[in-house]
């Protein structure tokens, strides 16, 4: 694993990091003095590397505003599920020409009223491996229950006139075990009932850039970022590593 073999590296007294094997060695202060962009092969060691933790590596990254964002925690995820169950759902929002929707009353003391709402292609229910589904009032554990079944899952509340995003805070869709987030700077949410128009395709393939398309969401995208300083004693270069 690369936590282990970053360690290992750092016990070395010397380590080649990079290849160009056609390249003489570069030292390090010539590359700082230099103009980039250039290529050089060094011979160098890892002094330091930044964050210590491997899942401290993983940002979110929006390519149009190029701000990177730490990626959210269940918790706070669970949080905006539960404030937004406080709103009661809309009975006129339920059962439309392009999703189905089923109620019922939780058993516990809070007697929360959870709604999932099916889309349907051509007036039918597709199996559950390709269905979209939204639902208003559920938990973060009832949530990642139906992750399991569908295809995708979009946790929506009620307004007076149609269903809508909760806070970008919150992921928009998820699809198995992956959460995907909105930009809240760039996006402009737009209705859910804009979902249709993929609905009405001949073969609706729930594919999450085109449902943040039609949704008005700017997707943000996981990126793995982090940063090396390599020193071999006659200068220290910081290397950072950004990557999809």
């Amino acid at each position: 694993d690369l936590e282990s073999h970053l360690q290992r590296c750092q016990q070395l007294p010397v380590t080649v990091l990079t290849d160009h094997q056609d390249l003489n060695n570069t030292e390090l202060k010539t590359i700082l003095n230099s103009m980039a962009p250039q290529q050089y092969r060094i011979r160098a060691k890892l002094r330091t590397y930044k964050p210590q933790k491997l899942y401290q590596s993983i940002k979110l990254h929006c390519s149009k505003c190029k701000s990177l964002q730490e990626v959210p925690d269940g918790d706070g995820f669970d949080f905006i599920l539960q404030g937004s169950a406080i709103t009661a759902p809309n009975a006129e929002l339920q059962n439309t020409s392009w999703y189905d929707s089923v109620m019922w009353t939780t058993q516990d003391e809070k007697q929360r009223k959870i709604v999932i709402h099916f889309v349907k292609h051509d007036e039918m229910l597709q199996q559950p491996e390709d269905t979209l589904l939204m639902i208003e009032g559920g938990t973060l554990k009832e949530v990642w229950k139906l992750t399991k079944i569908f295809k995708c899952v979009i946790p929506v509340r009620s307004t007076e006139d149609d269903l809508e995003l909760l806070d970008l805070s919150a992921p928009f869709l998820l699809q198995g075990n992956i959460k995907y987030y909105g930009c809240k700077q760039c996006s402009t949410p737009k209705p859910i009932k804009s979902l249709s128009s993929i609905a009405a395709e001949q073969r609706p393939s729930w594919e999450p850039t085109e449902i943040a398309q039609v949704l008005g969401i700017e997707l943000l995208q996981y990126v793995f970022i982090m940063k090396f300083t390599l020193i071999d004693g006659t200068g220290a270069l910081n290397a950072y590593l950004f990557d999809y």
